[in-house]
């Protein structure tokens, strides 16, 4: 038997996330050395690789026996991560988080299991994540921030100081979040979703989507009404 990490998802994002992981093991004391590192679907899949890792039904992988085990979900879309991490969960498989050796985690920062912090991303200070989170590429959150569980942020996006993002928020690429007070802080409502390139210059209630800078609620007036600006 052998330690086996998995990797949730062989897609994009997943085959960016794998030699992360793998170079993580390689330079890490919290993951076992020479482990197998596998991609983990749901279905049987026509290739037998990616990318030169085997990939492995989430049954089989459930199955095989190994001295240890865990798993990191690189899935973007943040119900379907909630959903994998409930099977996971039920099957007692351990989390991965995953941070790449260039990004910056600074001081009194708390993250929750499973997360996935890609190259060159920049956690500073005094920040509060809960679990599963994603942070692409070139993405930060500044000082005294709190996010909630399953919320991903695309490349790029800029969550500057005192902002509150609650659960299974989705931030798309570029979108900038303006900083909030220290008293009154900025908050993005639980299953929001802000487009790319969206500029957030006040508080967003649960459940609704943004766009354009600065952003307006999308609805078919305001869709309107940017069409005949432009």
């Amino acid at each position: 038997m052998t330690n086996i990490i998995g990797v949730f998802g062989a897609g994009g994002f997943g085959r960016e996330v794998i030699p992360l992981v793998a170079e993580q093991n390689a330079v890490s004391s919290q993951l076992p050395k020479s482990s197998r590192i596998v991609f983990v679907v749901d279905d049987a899949h026509t290739d037998t690789d990616i990318n030169g890792y085997e990939i492995m039904t989430f049954d089989d992988f459930c199955a095989y026996e190994s001295v240890s085990k865990q798993i990191c979900i690189a899935v973007g879309d943040s119900s379907a991560r909630k959903k994998i991490y409930e099977r996971v969960c039920r099957k007692r498989i351990s989390l991965i988080t995953v941070t790449a050796v260039d990004s910056v985690r600074l001081q009194s920062v708390d993250i929750g299991d499973g997360a996935i912090l890609c190259p060159y991303t920049t956690i500073t200070s005094n920040v509060k994540i809960g679990k599963c989170f994603h942070a692409n590429i070139y993405s930060y959150v500044a000082h005294d921030c709190v996010i909630g569980n399953f919320v991903t942020f695309a490349p790029g996006v800029k969550c500057n100081g005192n902002v509150i993002i609650e659960d299974d928020v989705y931030i798309g690429t570029g979108a900038i979040i303006k900083q909030g007070m220290r008293n009154r802080p900025l908050v993005i409502g639980k299953g929001s979703k802000i487009e790319a390139g969206s500029y957030i210059t006040k508080s967003v209630e649960a459940n609704t989507t943004m766009f354009g800078n600065p952003a307006v609620k999308m609805s078919l007036s305001n869709l309107r009404r940017l069409r005949s600006n432009n």
